[in-house]
């Protein structure tokens, strides 16, 4: 990873960064590290925050949301990516191709953003093994590949 490289965080990575419980917390906190360490450019969408605090809010406390909350808006954190209708509407497009990796619709859509950020990361916890994809260029967005 380059110093000062544009990474995009996507929700899996800020829950087990944020609980604690979490079996890949610590993978999540070395991860951390090693971006703030590079001086990484974290970026992140609307709809991963909406869905990272509605899980965090569920399944642990509104507390945990929403000192969850408090620490991404401190200055210096992360820049989230807004969310137009175009994203929504060009991530349509993903779903219509079964060869992609399999996507949620809030993955998808943030996926569109990512170009705005110059995020060509993304920072995922998503096993014990890999911490981040590999992402592919579709259409105007990106999208992980495995």
């Amino acid at each position: 990873m380059r110093q000062g490289e544009a990474v995009f965080v996507d929700s899996g990575a800020w829950i087990a960064l944020a609980l604690s419980r979490d079996p890949l917390h610590p993978q999540a906190r070395e991860q951390w590290e090693l971006l703030r360490g590079v001086g990484a450019k974290l970026h992140s969408s609307v709809p991963v925050v909406i869905e990272t605090f509605t899980f965090l809010d569920r399944n642990a406390s509104r507390d945990v949301a929403l000192t969850w909350k408090e620490a991404i808006y401190k200055p210096g954190t992360v820049r989230i990516l807004p969310c137009e209708l175009r994203d929504l509407e060009q991530s349509w497009e993903y779903f219509r191709r079964a060869d992609l990796h399999k996507l949620s619709a809030v993955d998808a859509t943030s996926s569109y953003g990512m170009p705005r950020s110059n995020a060509h990361r993304r920072c995922e916890i998503v096993s014990p093994v890999s911490s981040a994809c590999e992402l592919i260029q579709f259409g105007d967005g990106w999208v992980s590949h495995l």
